[in-house]
């Protein structure tokens, strides 16, 4: 009970008694022993002869602050109470607030997190389609080349052994005897715009292709020297073709005929021999 008296005493004395203490702090008399306080004493009940005593206390009522009453002091703990339970809801909301903007930068730094993974993931299939199509023209180009080069060796193999791979167009053909009556027109001749033929080679294999009537002989041979196996030592020889039956041996100026005019269609077995050197 003493002690909170005492308590209540300073709160009265509030902060001017300190205001005081420093104004007078430069005084000459400042390191003197103080006076025995007046008043009460933290820890000890005054008694009667004393300044501050209840007889004291009575005589100096009019001097100085007046002494709270009971529901003052209640007051004054009540609006301290509210005070200190402002003070926390103002931290309480403070944290809370401090609490929202954290999540929303997780938030946030997830967002850009998972727009960079996109866009990450973007690139890599824009990269990858790229390098297919890329491969995929390399692919077309080096068909188009190994085409390119097939046509060189046959325009080369054609230059070397003569002729070319072409058509010629047939002679035109004599008109024939006019029928003197139509129940003695002679039946129509079937004409064949294509022609198998199968070449027999050296080794017993043989090669089938078919080609257009009109095609020269030549078109022929070119097609069994680019298909026909390598010979020992790495040089192929020029070849001759032959009719099987009756035999015949085509020469070179056969070579510039079509096959229509040398009796190869619709179909005709040849052989192949080595050409006799002149």
């Amino acid at each position: 009970m003493a002690e909170l008296t005492a308590l209540e005493s300073l709160i009265e004395m509030g902060f001017p008694r300190g205001r005081a203490l420093m104004e007078h702090e430069d005084d000459p008399d400042v390191d003197e022993p103080l006076p025995t306080p007046l008043g009460h004493v933290l820890g000890r009940e005054p008694t009667s002869s004393e300044p501050g005593g209840p007889e004291g206390t009575s005589s100096n009522a009019g001097e100085g602050k007046p002494v709270l009453s009971e529901e003052e002091r209640q007051e004054q703990t009540k609006r301290m109470l509210e005070l200190v339970a402002q003070k926390q809801r103002e931290r309480e909301e403070r944290e809370e607030r401090e609490a929202l903007e954290r999540e929303r930068q997780r938030r946030k730094q997830g967002q850009e997190l998972s727009a960079a993974r996109q866009r990450l993931q973007e690139d890599e299939m824009r990269r990858a389609a790229e390098e297919r199509r890329r491969e995929k023209a390399e692919e077309l180009a080096a068909r188009q080349r190994v085409r390119e080069k097939i046509e060189r060796d046959k325009a080369e193999r054609a230059k070397k052994y003569g002729g070319s791979v072409g058509s010629r167009p047939s002679p035109p053909t004599e008109p024939g005897p006019v029928p003197s009556s139509p129940s003695q027109e002679p039946p129509t001749k079937r004409e064949y715009d294509q022609c198998r033929i199968q070449v027999r080679l050296p080794d017993g294999t043989s090669l089938t292709q078919t080609f257009r009537a009109r095609e020269q002989l030549a078109a022929v041979r070119l097609y069994v020297e680019l298909h026909r196996g390598e010979e020992p030592g790495g040089d192929q020889d020029p070849v001759q073709l032959l009719s099987g039956f009756p035999r015949r041996a085509f020469s070179e100026a056969d070579m510039e005929r079509p096959l229509q005019e040398l009796g190869l269609v619709p179909s005709a077995v040849l052989i192949v021999a080595k050409k006799c050197p002149s």
